[in-house]
C-alpha cells in the first residue's frame, strides 16, 4: 500500500526526488532544444498554513513520488493554492498515484481555505495534461511569468 507524508520541502527524500524530476525536465526541455531553468523551491513556501510539500512513498517505503502546494496571490474566487513539483519516478506511472498526489493536494489546500487550485506546466508533458484533465483541472489565462510553462490550469474548489 502506498502512503502519502508530509516533508520539508529540502529533506534528503525530498531533494533527491526534485533533482530527479528537475533533470527529467532538463533532459525533456533538450530534446525539444529549449532550455529548462532549474530552481529549487524555498522550504517556507511549502510550511503550513502557506503550503505542504508531500512525498509518495511506495509498498517498500521508498520515496517514489512528490509534489506540492504553496499559497498564491488570490484569484477572482479569493484564496489559492498553486500545485508545484508533482513528480512520479518512470516506473511508478500508470498505477494511479499521480491522481493520488493530486487529490491529497487538493485535499490539504481545502483544509487550508483555499478556493481555488492552480498550476503550470508545460504544453509537451501530455500525460501531466491529461491527469490535470481527469482531476477537473482546466485551462486558463497565465497567472504567473514561469519560463518553462507554456500551459496553465485552474480548479475551483
Amino acid at each position: 500500500m502506498v502512503t502519502l507524508r508530509s516533508a520539508a520541502a529540502d529533506a534528503p527524500d525530498a531533494h533527491a526526488l526534485l533533482a530527479e524530476y528537475f533533470q527529467a525536465r532538463t533532459d525533456g526541455f533538450a530534446v525539444l532544444d529549449v532550455a529548462y531553468r532549474t530552481t529549487f523551491p524555498d522550504p517556507a513556501a511549502f510550511m503550513p498554513p502557506a503550503g505542504v510539500f508531500v512525498i509518495l512513498d511506495d509498498d517498500e517505503r521508498e520515496p517514489v513520488g512528490c509534489g506540492g502546494i504553496r499559497l498564491v496571490s488570490d484569484g477572482p474566487r479569493g484564496t489559492r493554492y498553486e500545485v508545484k513539483h508533482l513528480y512520479l519516478r518512470p516506473e511508478t506511472r500508470g498505477r494511479g498515484w499521480g491522481r493520488l498526489l493530486i487529490d491529497d493536494l487538493e485535499s490539504r489546500a481545502r483544509a487550508f481555505g483555499a478556493r481555488e487550485l492552480v498550476l503550470d506546466t508545460h504544453h509537451s508533458l501530455e500525460a501531466a495534461a491529461a491527469l490535470y484533465a481527469r482531476t477537473g483541472f482546466v485551462p486558463t489565462e497565465p497567472y504567473n511569468d514561469n519560463p518553462n510553462a507554456t500551459r496553465w490550469y485552474r480548479k475551483a474548489l
